[in-house]
């Protein structure tokens, strides 16, 4: 009989994982040529509902990997008492398994705060 050791199984799909983020990285990035640069300003026309929908939405509304819930506050409050910029901060950096600037690949830091603060407000 073949058995398969949780070690290779755990390996593998650390692979998964960084090749679907690899793919996930190359289609956003792929087309932004013709975008010009921007640096800690607001993008144009930001949305941060519906960009939460596109980056946040998967963590951040099931608890993935302990990311804070949206519209649950208490999960929230331990982070919060960090102040804002510390949440921000995380965010642009990466904190525990969320990679930098989660998923929103094309996000300013301006855009990370907006969206913060739209998760945070979402869930009081």
């Amino acid at each position: 009989m073949l058995t398969v050791r949780k070690d290779t199984r755990i390996s593998v799909a650390k692979t998964i994982l960084v090749v679907l983020a690899s793919m996930f990285a190359a289609v956003n990035f792929a087309d932004s040529s013709d975008q010009p640069l921007q640096l800690a300003a607001l993008s144009e026309g930001f949305d941060a509902e519906a960009k939460y929908m596109q980056s946040c939405f998967a963590c951040h509304s099931t608890g993935a990997a302990g990311a804070p819930k949206v519209g649950t506050a208490e999960e929230w409050v331990p982070r919060m008492e960090k102040g804002m910029d510390a949440v921000v901060a995380n965010t642009i950096n990466g904190v525990n398994t969320m990679p930098p600037k989660g998923l929103c690949f094309d996000c300013t830091d301006d855009d990370l705060r907006a969206l913060v603060e739209y998760m945070v407000a979402t869930s009081q």
